[in-house]
């Protein structure tokens, strides 16, 4: 069972007319809309208000989904429950969802393509969680509240067994730095992570990768986030740049990219980390598909795919014999990420 986890996978679905009709589309729009705004601090507010108004005009979801908003540890999140009423079993598993938006933008609502098919694929409800974002907060902040939605879980009585985290982007470094924050804290772990096209090099490092291959995010200005939300860290603690983390003790892992774009090498190498610790990972690199293209599953035929890959890792996780599975971290020291000074947390 070991061995139907810890695999490299390259989809041999031809590319949807919709995929490449979406490629063009973002190609000449949104990458040289991003290339002008994220320069400064004034752009970063300006694309933050504008997708904020997803909140308020949500994409609608179907009728079997039902979405309900509860404060969780230090901030708010959102239940998403997908299809048939779910009985005591399936209640007792959780997925713990972190949305992408590069920490400054998106939410819970603006993810629901992918958190209610998520639910669907993993047969029990997801919380979505709304953890603070940039300009005005940090990672240190937003580190914080993706741990203590977790320690909520904890508290409420879930068992860690039926815990998976998972998340895009921002939310794929989100979901790795909290998975190492709670094996370095000595806390038990979850059963499995799932981090679609995980942003987890923040270093000034240049990215030459499908530089210019990806249809959706100049590369440039993925660094000059990096720079803006490292200022005054080590660009090379694992909790900064999850690259560099030692992956020893974690639990299974799925990682999905596209293979044009330009975050895809960051999750080559997470898999290659990860594996170096023993940790066995489903690597998956979809032919020709842009930046996190599973929450495109309304228009793109993969996107609507990769959540029946997403289910089988997941069934394959359950099967695992126990032995196989994580317990508690070894407790290695280690005070957390630093708090930028003249932060709000500091």
């Amino acid at each position: 069972m070991h061995d139907e986890i810890d695999v490299d996978v390259c989809p041999g679905y031809p590319v949807s007319w919709q995929a490449a009709a979406l490629n063009t589309v973002m190609r000449g729009t949104l990458k040289p809309i991003s290339g002008l705004l994220l320069r400064a601090d004034i752009g970063v507010v300006a694309v933050s208000r504008v997708v904020a108004l997803a909140d308020r005009m949500p994409l609608p979801v179907p009728a079997h989904v039902s979405v309900v908003r509860e404060p969780v540890g230090t901030c708010s999140g959102e239940w998403v429950r997908a299809g048939r009423p779910l009985d005591a079993g399936d209640e007792s598993r959780v997925v713990l969802y972190f949305h992408g938006g590069g920490y400054f933008l998106c939410s819970p609502a603006t993810h629901r393509p992918i958190t209610w098919r998520l639910s669907a694929a993993a047969g029990c409800p997801v919380l979505a969680v709304d953890y603070r974002q940039g300009p005005v907060h940090t990672l240190a902040e937003s580190l914080e509240d993706a741990i203590a939605a977790y320690m909520c879980l904890l508290e409420r009585g879930h068992d860690p067994a039926g815990i998976l985290f998972a998340g895009d982007s921002a939310g794929g470094h989100l979901t790795l730095a909290t998975l190492l924050a709670l094996r370095d804290r000595g806390l038990p772990l979850p059963s499995a992570a799932v981090c679609l096209s995980p942003w987890t090099d923040l270093t000034d490092t240049p990215r030459r990768a499908n530089r210019m291959l990806d249809p959706m995010i100049p590369a440039g200005r993925v660094g000059w986030l990096a720079r803006r939300w490292t200022a005054g860290l080590d660009p090379r603690d694992p909790l900064v740049s999850p690259v560099f983390g030692d992956y020893t003790g974690l639990p299974p892992l799925m990682i999905v990219t596209g293979s044009t774009e330009v975050l895809r090498d960051e999750g080559r190498r997470v898999a290659e980390r990860a594996r170096a610790g023993g940790v066995p990972v489903t690597y998956e690199e979809w032919r020709r598909m842009p930046h996190v293209f599973a929450i495109l599953a309304d228009v793109v035929p993969e996107a609507r795919q990769v959540f029946r890959h997403i289910a089988r890792f997941l069934t394959a996780v359950r099967n695992l014999p126990a032995r196989d599975l994580p317990g508690p971290g070894p407790g290695l020291p280690g005070p957390g990420l630093p708090v930028r000074p003249g932060s709000a947390a500091a």
